[in-house]
């Protein structure tokens, strides 16, 4: 069996030659490699070019929250800093981190230590540091089962 070149989408799109379009005449030269129809060559591009243009117009599936994605009721001392009566522990800890960068609460020396102003005192049990990997385990009895 002879070797024939296959042609790809990329390589009849880029050619020089016009690019045939759906529903428009077959084009009248044929640049299919010998032995083949240009009639192939025009639905394979056709065929590749509606499969790229198909995947991003599909709308992505929103998967249902579980987990630490799924809102929960807080206790007061949460809902003062991140405001809300009802939020998932992921979006919580953003807030959290987001109110420590607010008002500079990070250790100037370590920024992996927090120095506890008077809110994140009350949220995590009158400690004035914290580390940043003890934050995750202090906030867990504000979260209401």
């Amino acid at each position: 069996m002879a070797s024939v070149p296959m042609l790809t989408a990329a390589s009849v799109s880029f050619s020089s030659l016009p690019v045939p379009r759906l529903g428009a005449a077959p084009p009248t030269a044929s640049f299919a490699p010998p032995g083949r129809a240009a009639s192939t060559v025009v639905v394979r591009a056709a065929a590749a070019s509606s499969k790229s243009a198909a995947a991003p117009a599909a709308a992505p599936k929103k998967k249902r929250a579980t987990g630490i994605t799924l809102p929960k009721p807080i206790s007061p001392a949460l809902q003062a800093i991140v405001g809300a009566p009802e939020i998932p522990r992921t979006e919580a800890l953003k807030r959290l981190w987001a109110y420590i960068k607010q008002h500079n609460l990070q250790d100037p020396a370590d920024k992996k230590v927090i120095v506890c102003d008077e809110k994140l005192k009350v949220l995590f049990a009158g400690r004035e540091r914290v580390g940043f990997l003890e934050i995750a385990k202090l906030l867990n009895p504000h979260f209401v089962k």
